[in-house]
């Protein structure tokens, strides 16, 4: 099993009792409603970052632009030097 690390917060008495309150009515303790909620806004937040839905005539341009070979440039070049965020 993982060691689970410690996450500390504090709030003010009224958002701790409206957490409570939320948690009692889905039968979960605190620690796991702030933390399926936590991690389900989470990944939204990510998702957010890579989905994206496009007309097709706005994916036909995308697709044509990904296709085309980049020209070379300092930026870019960075940019690919780096690791990936999942490396990192």
């Amino acid at each position: 099993m993982l060691a689970k690390a410690p996450i500390n917060m504090r709030v003010l008495p009224e958002q701790k009792a409206l957490i409570s309150k939320a948690a009692e009515i889905l039968s979960m303790d605190r620690t796991t409603f702030i933390l399926n909620v936590a991690c389900r806004e989470a990944e939204n937040v990510l998702l957010d970052q890579r989905l994206f839905l496009l007309n097709q005539n706005d994916y036909n341009a995308f697709e044509t632009a990904l296709m085309a070979t980049p020209k070379p440039n300092a930026l870019l070049k960075k940019l690919l030097s780096e690791p990936s965020p999942w490396q990192a």
